[in-house]
């Protein structure tokens, strides 16, 4: 089971941040979990939500904002002992992910189908050299739709945190995906195992607690999305 970073290690540091990912990475773990947006230039960024308050407490909404006006937004605002971290574009991300072995592309949901191909487009042109190793993932399917009609190289994987049960498998399928990302509430032992019967891997999120990550691990999940990899890491007592 791989243990995969949320928003690089939200709990560990500043998340969805080019710190935040170097940190795993010299935690040596090698799977990571970050949000997609794309700003009104078509530049691709890291970030989880479309306001800046809850991470640099600072009012300001996303999406007027150019590429070039994010530097003044500090994503280390409540980390004292961080230095400032700004809001990272996808290809500066994709610099320090060159060895990872699973990267999962969470893209945020948007507002129309136009904007879904806009995206998609740009995003599997900036992720070219890793279709072995990255899935795009979203709760959005509109995403998943873009990406069945483009015919795309790269693996799906369909979020659901809404309890439809069986119907989130067929979804899945019908769209291509190659995996489910559950969350943790609706990862009863009972979905886990259909879900592994109709051959679709499986991410859970977010999963800070150990005894559940044991859990998990033993019915043979293959990702665990967590806010602590470190504290994961030294608990599960496993390398990447």
């Amino acid at each position: 089971m791989k243990i995969i970073g949320h928003r690089g290690a939200r709990g560990e540091a500043p998340e969805n941040t080019l710190g935040g990912f170097q940190y795993i990475h010299d935690l040596g773990i090698r799977a990571v979990e970050f949000d997609v947006r794309q700003l009104k230039d078509d530049e691709l960024i890291i970030m989880h939500d479309d306001n800046f308050l809850r991470t640099t407490g600072v009012e300001q909404a996303l999406y007027p904002l150019k590429s070039t006006e994010l530097d003044t937004y500090n994503q280390a605002h409540i980390w004292m002992d961080w230095a400032k971290q700004v809001t990272p574009t996808l290809k500066q991300s994709l610099q320090i992910m060159q060895d990872f072995q699973h990267i999962e592309v969470e893209v945020k949901a948007v507002e129309t189908e136009a904007q879904a191909e806009k995206l998609t487009l740009e995003l599997q042109r900036q992720l070219q050299g890793f279709e072995h190793n990255a899935v795009i993932t979203s709760f959005d399917l509109k995403i998943h739709h873009a990406l069945k009609q483009q015919g795309t190289q790269f693996k799906q994987g369909l979020l659901i945190e809404k309890d439809i049960g069986e119907r989130a498998i067929e979804q899945a399928l019908d769209l291509n995906c190659v995996q489910i990302g559950w969350m943790d509430q609706l990862a009863h032992d009972d979905i886990i195992k259909k879900t592994q019967a109709a051959q679709l891997n499986i991410s859970v999120w977010t999963v800070n607690d150990i005894e559940r990550a044991k859990h998990l691990r033993e019915l043979g999940v293959q990702g665990l999305i967590t806010d602590f990899p470190k504290m994961m890491q030294i608990a599960l007592q496993q390398k990447q």
